[in-house]
């Protein structure tokens, strides 16, 4: 996939686009659902599918009160959407000079001299242009000035629920450590991404070394608490079951930024500091606890392993790969 940062960079011979507009955050499954639309109306006429999207939330520059905390990075949005078969993206600077831009000169610009555009897709709520004049109403006023269509894509709905799929609610559902339904909301695992890095050892001292990834992730960790999973070393290209703990520690009370450590099950020589990792949350065990003694530790630890064994299908553990009494 091809990744622009400024309209001036397309070629002017990219050819004809259908062009999906949107903020995209987290790149959950009625994005994706967009996207296909995009891909099947592309077919039709030899074209290329482009993702238009922006480097930040606009309400970051428009409503900075009303602004929500995004669920991925620009970068991390960049290499999910790399993952759904787009030819390119488009990711706008959405500064003070794009927010005053006229809808009828986003479209113009943008759309019909960068982009040349034959169909864009949008959502039925879709405002652009300065003030937020720009509707799909007008846009498909202007296309049909500018030789281009308009799709407006109806929200898509989780099956077996009657609520849209939206970044807010996956939000919501991470708030609450609800996982599991926020996977099937994204239409993938809840997932951070970072290098692995040295922490206090703590893990390896108790029998269950751990992978730290930093402290400071701009990424949608869930809730404080335990949960199972995978960890997916992309150095090596090997996934490893895990055990993972969100949050602070409260036994020990001795670290002040909230940390992802995953406990890859059944690899206890596993070295991967320095390494690409990607932690996916798959089921939540508990929430966070302080345990009053170490031995009470350690086998809280122990019980959550065992639970998550049995949620990811595991078999019982080799005692040849047991940790050294």
């Amino acid at each position: 996939m091809i990744v622009f940062r400024d309209p001036s960079e397309i070629p002017a011979d990219f050819g004809r686009t259908v062009a999906a507009i949107g903020k995209f955050d987290g790149v959950h499954s009625g994005h994706r659902a967009v996207f296909r639309r995009a891909q099947q109306d592309a077919a039709r006429i030899g074209a290329k599918t482009v993702a238009v999207t922006f480097d930040r939330n606009p309400l970051s520059v428009l409503r900075p009160d009303r602004c929500p905390d995004d669920l991925v990075s620009v970068e991390r949005k960049i290499e999910l959407l790399s993952g759904c078969g787009l030819d390119a993206v488009l990711v706008l600077t959405f500064d003070e000079q794009l927010a005053s831009r006229t809808a009828e000169d986003f479209a113009q610009a943008i759309l019909v001299d960068a982009l040349h555009v034959a169909t864009v897709l949008v959502g039925r709520d879709f405002r652009f242009g300065s003030g937020g004049k720009g509707t799909p109403a007008l846009l498909a006023e202007l296309g049909a000035r500018s030789d281009f269509t308009v799709d407006v894509i109806e929200d898509v709905f989780l099956e077996g629920t009657d609520r849209r799929v939206s970044s807010s609610w996956v939000r919501e559902l991470l708030a609450a450590g609800d996982v599991a339904l926020a996977g099937a909301v994204l239409g993938r695992p809840v997932s951070v991404r970072g290098e692995v890095v040295h922490g206090l050892k703590r893990g390896r001292e108790l029998g269950f070394p751990t992978a730290n990834l930093p402290a400071l992730l701009d990424e949608m960790v869930p809730a404080d608490g335990v949960y199972a999973g995978r960890l997916v070393d992309h150095t090596t290209g090997l996934a490893h079951p895990a055990a993972i703990s969100v949050g602070t520690n409260p036994t020990f009370d001795d670290v002040l930024q909230r940390q992802v450590e995953a406990h890859a099950i059944d690899s206890p020589g596993l070295d991967l500091y320095g390494h690409d990792a990607t932690v996916e949350f798959t089921h939540r065990l508990r929430g966070m606890t302080a345990f009053d003694s170490m031995d009470a530790l350690v086998a809280g630890i122990a019980s959550d392993v065992a639970q998550a064994r049995i949620l990811l299908g595991m078999s019982e553990p080799d005692p040849a790969n047991s940790p050294a009494e």
